[in-house]
């Protein structure tokens, strides 16, 4: 009798623990539980126009606006899921995607080895080049006021100078790395950055020509210098995803290859490069 009481429990034990692993397999493949759910997160950083960024004539969710959005959008409906939009600092986006307390992060992500400690990245789907044609240079490079862009030729002049950059994004790295004797300020908003070009607290803001171009049309004081970063053949902009999570990087990646293929992200760039004017960010 003793024997079988033995035998019985050890057979629950084992098919509790069969239950416990089955559960952690489920639990670990983030995109079972998102189709499961019906409902993917994102997390962005929504100052970096036309990318992402707020319309305040709108509410909820649809108040954030850009190519990224778009591309979170697609995701979704490819997916057959609702999206989420979870808008924190660019710094937070990092964390909440590493922590894996969001799904994927689209927000201008760049690779950094650091980063792939903690999260994996889907293929890239957006370059350096893949910006409008009235940007006004290609790439990433220097905001400042414009009185002072003839005192400019190179990165060089910027030895001593102070050179304000987003926290934890490829431009700080930028100027860690190729601007070595300028006094690096970090920043927390895009908005935050200008602001500081504006009132002398700063000599630059390192950004995308992209945005930084938006920054000069809405302000007549700045302008972007036309020498740019050096950027690595690798670079290009990736979604973040939570670190083990293969299958929803395999599902993101075949939905940018449709992306790519058909010239979407490029035409949702164009979008909303004029829909940033009209809206006259700043």
């Amino acid at each position: 009798m003793k024997k079988l009481c033995l035998l019985m429990v050890v057979g629950v034990l084992g098919f509790l623990g069969g239950c416990k692993q089955e559960t952690e397999n489920l639990e670990a493949n983030s995109l079972e539980h998102i189709l499961a759910e019906g409902k993917i997160t994102m997390a962005t950083s929504p100052d970096y126009a036309p990318y992402e960024f707020i319309d305040a004539t709108k509410t909820g969710d649809d108040k954030y606006v850009g190519a990224d959005i778009e591309l979170g959008k697609y995701i979704a409906k490819k997916l057959g899921v609702e999206l989420e939009i979870k808008a924190m600092d660019f710094s937070a986006v990092l964390v909440a995607v590493g922590e894996g307390k969001v799904d994927m992060a689209i927000s201008g992500i760049g690779y950094k080895p650091e980063r792939a400690e903690a999260m994996e990245f889907s293929k890239t789907y957006s370059s350096d080049d893949s910006g409008s044609e009235t940007d006004l240079c290609t790439g990433h490079g220097l905001l400042v006021l414009k009185e002072t862009a003839d005192q400019y030729t190179s990165l060089a002049d910027f030895s001593s100078k102070t050179v304000a950059a987003q926290s934890a994004s490829l431009q700080e790295g930028f100027v860690q790395n190729q601007l070595p004797d300028a006094k690096l300020q970090t920043i927390a908003s895009l908005s935050d950055g200008v602001l500081r070009v504006q009132s002398k607290k700063v000599d630059a803001l390192a950004i995308s020509c992209s945005t930084g171009t938006q920054y000069v049309k809405a302000n007549d004081d700045l302008t972007m210098l036309p020498f740019v970063f050096e950027v690595d053949e690798t670079e290009g902009t990736m979604v973040g995803i939570p670190k083990g999570e293969t299958e929803l990087v395999d599902a993101i990646n075949e939905i940018i290859d449709e992306v790519i293929e058909n010239g979407l992200y490029q035409q949702w760039v164009e979008e909303y490069t004029t829909y940033a004017e009209s809206l006259g960010i700043n």
